[in-house]
C-alpha cells in the first residue's frame, strides 16, 4: 500500500511541518512519500506527477491558501484513477467536516484535528480489518452517509517522532523556511483565531528541542520559523531556548510569534545584552488598540505594556519586529483603525503587516457574523466584504493603504523620504499612505508592474500634485534612499544631476587628492581617482545632511552628497558622505 502525502504551499521557499509530523509517525508501519508543490503550479502539472508516482493512498494537507486549488487536483486524480483512496486533513478540513465531505463526493476520508494518531490508526484500518468507527478523530462514508467518529484524545506530544531528521530535506535546508514547534495549544481565545478552540499549552521535552534545532542549525538551516502561537507563554522555557540559540545559532535566524504585553523586562534585558543582531525576529500580533473591539473579540492585551516591550526591543537594535494589524474586526470603523494604524505605526516596526479579517470555519467570529452584519467570501480565504459600521468602500481604501504600505514601508526602499513626510507633511502615517494609496489607484498604477525607479517617479507625482511644499527637500532624500537601494553604482537615474559631468570630474580630482577634507572613514578607503570615477556617485542636496540626520531638523545649507559603492561587492551596503562648503573650499586651497 503506497502512500503519499502532499500539500501545496503558498510559495516554493516554505515547507510542510504537518506532513512531516504524519510521516514520522507511520513510516515505521507504511510506505510513505512526501510531495510538495505550491498554489501557482498548474494543476496539470501536479497532477501528473503524482500520476507518475502510483500512489493507493493520497492525502493532502489543507488550509485557507490552498483549499480551492487543491480541489481542483482531487477532481482530477479521482478521474484519472477512480479506485485512488483519498484523505484530506489540516484545519480548514477539521470544522464544517460534513460540510466538506458533501462538497468533495470524491474524497474517502478527513482526519480531523492533531493528525498523527489518526492517520496512523486510518492507515491500519485501510490495510486490515477496515472497521473505520474506530478511527476516533475520522470523518468517513457509510452507505451514502457521512459519518463522523468522536474526536480523539491528545497525544503525548513526546510520543510524536521528530519531523526534523528526514534524510531527503538535508538538501534543501537552506533554501528553505523551516517551522519548528515547541508547544501546542495557545492559552487565549481571541475569536477570529483558530488557535482559540485548543484549551491549554502542551510543551515537548526540552532536550529533544534542542537535539532538533541543533541538528537543523548543523545541517545548514538558515530560517527556522517557531510556529507556536505564544512562544515567550512560559517564561522560563522561552528563556532557556533564547539562550540556547545564542549560543550555538552559528548564523542561523529564528522568528518568533510574541505576546509583547507579557514580556518579562529580565528577558528584554537579557535579550538586549546577548543577543547576536540580526538572529532573532519578533511577530508581534496588535491586531487593534480599541479597548472595546478587543473585549469583544476576548483578546486581552495591554497596550502600554506592550509599547514597552517593542520600545525596549526596538531601542536595543537586535532584534527586527514585525507587527500584525486586523481590519475589520467589531466595533472598529475606518476612524477607529486610523487610529490603530497611527498607534501601532508610531512604535517603528520594522515591518507592519495589514491584514483584513477572515471568517475562519470553527472560530467565534463566524459563529457571530449575523450579529456584526458581517459579509464574507463564501469560499476560501472567506473574507470580510464589510459589515454594519465598515462598509465596502471603507475596506476598498484600506487595502489601498495596505498596498503602499507594502510597497513604501515594509519594503524599506524609502525610509529617510517617508519618515520624513509623515512628520513634516501629513497628519499622519495612515493620511499619508491612504492619500497616496488613493493617487496610486486614480491613475490606474495597480494595473501594471513597476521598477524600482517607477517607485520613486510615481510618488514624485503624487507630491507635486498636492502641491508638497518642501518638494527639493523631499526630493534629495529620495535621492539619498535611491543610491541606498543599490550595492553596486546604479546605472539608471529617475533625475537630472545638479552638476555636469565636468563638474563632477572636478570634484572627483580634487577627492582623490584631499580625501581627508570630507572624513578620516572616506580618506581610509584609499579610492584613486580612477576608482572615484566608476564606483562613487556625487550629487548637490539641498540640505545639511548629517546635522539632519542627528538631530531631525533640517537646515537648508547646499551640501555635496558622496555615495561610494567601494570596494565593490554586492554583500557591503553603500556608504554615504556629506561634504560642505567649508570642506570644498579646504580641497581647493
Amino acid at each position: 500500500m503506497k502512500v503519499v502525502l502532499s500539500t501545496l504551499n503558498a510559495k516554493y521557499i516554505h515547507t510542510s511541518l504537518a506532513l512531516r509530523y504524519l510521516k514520522a509517525f507511520s513510516e515505521k508501519d507504511f510506505d510513505i512519500d512526501i510531495v510538495e508543490y505550491t498554489i501557482k503550479d498548474p494543476a496539470m502539472n501536479i497532477v501528473s506527477d503524482l500520476f507518475q508516482k502510483n500512489p493507493d493512498i493520497l492525502g493532502f494537507s489543507c488550509y485557507i491558501w490552498n483549499i480551492e486549488e487543491t480541489i481542483t487536483v482531487i477532481n482530477m486524480m479521482k478521474k484519472i484513477k477512480p479506485e485512488l483512496t483519498i484523505v484530506l486533513g489540516g484545519p480548514e478540513v477539521s470544522y464544517d467536516t460534513e460540510y466538506w465531505m458533501n462538497r468533495l463526493p470524491e474524497v474517502d476520508y478527513i482526519v480531523m484535528g492533531e493528525g498523527e494518531e489518526t492517520f496512523h490508526h486510518l492507515l491500519q484500518e485501510l490495510s486490515g480489518d477496515r472497521k473505520m468507527y474506530s478511527v476516533f478523530g475520522a470523518a468517513y462514508r457509510k452507505n451514502d452517509k457521512v459519518i463522523i467518529n468522536p474526536p480523539r484524545p491528545k497525544l503525548q506530544l513526546d510520543d510524536i517522532p521528530s519531523p526534523h531528521r528526514f534524510a531527503e530535506d538535508v538538501p534543501s535546508l537552506a533554501n528553505r523556511v523551516v517551522y519548528f514547534e515547541t508547544s501546542r495549544g495557545c492559552p487565549f481565545s481571541c475569536q477570529f483565531c483558530l488557535s482559540s478552540i485548543e484549551v491549554g499549552v502542551r510543551y515537548f521535552d526540552m532536550e529533544r528541542t534542542k537535539s532538533d534545532l541543533l541538528y537543523l542549525i548543523d545541517s545548514g538551516a538558515k530560517l527556522i520559523k517557531f510556529v507556536d502561537r505564544t512562544f515567550n507563554i512560559k517564561r522560563d522555557y522561552a528563556m532557556e531556548i533564547f539562550d540556547f540559540l545564542i549560543k550555538n545559532h552559528r548564523g542561523t535566524v529564528f522568528q518568533f510569534e510574541i505576546t509583547a504585553d507579557i514580556m518579562r523586562p529580565e528577558v528584554l534585558d537579557y535579550l538586549a545584552e546577548n543577543a547576536p543582531p540580526g538572529i532573532f525576529r519578533f511577530e508581534i500580533g496588535v491586531q487593534s488598540t480599541n479597548d472595546i473591539t478587543n473585549s469583544l473579540v476576548k483578546r486581552r492585551q495591554n497596550f502600554t505594556k506592550l509599547t514597552r516591550t517593542v520600545t525596549k526591543v526596538k531601542e536595543s537594535g537586535k532584534i527586527d519586529q514585525h507587527l500584525d494589524l486586523i481590519a475589520g474586526l467589531p466595533e472598529e470603523d475606518y476612524n477607529s483603525f486610523r487610529k490603530t494604524f497611527n498607534d501601532v505605526f508610531a512604535l517603528g516596526p520594522e515591518e507592519l503587516q495589514l491584514g483584513f479579517l477572515k471568517m475562519l470555519r470553527g472560530t467565534g467570529m463566524r459563529a457571530d457574523a449575523e450579529k456584526y452584519g458581517y459579509k464574507f467570501m463564501d469560499y476560501a480565504p472567506y473574507e470580510i466584504l464589510g459589515n454594519d459600521i465598515l462598509p465596502f468602500s471603507d475596506l476598498v481604501r484600506i487595502k489601498r493603504v495596505e498596498d503602499v504600505l507594502e510597497k513604501y514601508w515594509n519594503a524599506h526602499r524609502m525610509d529617510h523620504t517617508v519618515n520624513y513626510l509623515i512628520r513634516e507633511e501629513f497628519p499622519s502615517a495612515f493620511d499619508f499612505f491612504q492619500q497616496f494609496g488613493d493617487f496610486w489607484e486614480s491613475r490606474g498604477w495597480q494595473k501594471i508592474g513597476h521598477q524600482l525607479e517607477d517607485l520613486f517617479t510615481r510618488l514624485r507625482d503624487f507630491l507635486i500634485q498636492r502641491g508638497t511644499k518642501s518638494l527639493e527637500v523631499v526630493e534629495g532624500l529620495m535621492k539619498l534612499d535611491y543610491f541606498l537601494n543599490h550595492k553596486y553604482k546604479p546605472r539608471k537615474i529617475w533625475w537630472d544631476f545638479k552638476l555636469d559631468k565636468a563638474a563632477q570630474a572636478g570634484y572627483f580630482k580634487l577627492l582623490a587628492e584631499h580625501p581627508e577634507a570630507v572624513s578620516e572613514t572616506f580618506a581610509s578607503l584609499r579610492i584613486s581617482e580612477k576608482d572615484l570615477h566608476k564606483h562613487v556617485m556625487i550629487e548637490v542636496l539641498p540640505f545639511r545632511l548629517d546635522h539632519y540626520l542627528e538631530t531631525g531638523e533640517m537646515l537648508t545649507d547646499e551640501e555635496r552628497l558622496l555615495v561610494v559603492y567601494f570596494p565593490p561587492d554586492a554583500s557591503s551596503p553603500a556608504q554615504y558622505f556629506s561634504m560642505n562648503a567649508a570642506q570644498a573650499s579646504v580641497m581647493t586651497q
